[in-house]
C-alpha cells in the first residue's frame, strides 16, 4: 500500500503543477496539493480523520457548487469535454472542474477507509 501511496501522491503533485495555465490555479494547486500532502502521509501511516474530513467536506461543498452545471451538461446529452485542451465553451471547463473534485473525493474516502482497516478512527 506503501507504494500507491505514494504514487497517488506523485500524480496529485503533478495535478497541482499542471494548475499554472488554469483559469483559476490557486484554489486548485492548493486542492491538489492537499490531496498529495494527505497521500504521502498515508504512505507513512500517518492519518489523520479530521484532516480527512475537512477535505472530504471541502470537495462536497465545491462539488455542490458545480452541481447545476453537471445537471445542464447532462441535459445538454453530455457532449464531449475531452475534445481539446482549451475549452471553448463553459460546461467544459465546469465538467472537467466537477469531474476533478469527484476524483479527490474518491481519493478522498479511500483513505478514510484505509486509515478505518488501520484503526486511526
Amino acid at each position: 500500500m506503501k507504494t500507491l501511496h505514494l504514487f497517488l501522491a506523485l500524480v496529485f503533485l503533478l495535478f497541482a503543477g499542471v494548475q499554472y495555465n488554469d483559469p483559476d490555479p490557486v484554489g486548485w494547486m492548493l486542492m491538489y496539493g492537499y490531496i498529495a500532502g494527505v497521500c504521502a502521509f498515508a504512505a507513512f501511516g500517518r492519518r489523520n480523520r479530521f484532516v480527512l474530513w475537512a477535505g472530504i467536506g471541502v470537495s462536497l461543498i465545491w462539488g455542490t457548487l458545480l452541481a447545476p452545471a453537471f445537471f445542464d451538461w447532462v441535459s445538454m446529452g453530455m457532449p464531449t469535454i475531452a475534445g481539446s485542451m482549451k475549452a471553448e465553451a463553459p460546461h467544459i471547463e465546469l465538467m472537467r472542474e466537477f469531474s476533478g473534485l469527484l476524483i479527490c473525493l474518491i481519493v478522498l474516502i479511500f483513505q478514510y477507509f484505509q486509515g478505518r482497516k488501520t484503526g486511526f478512527v
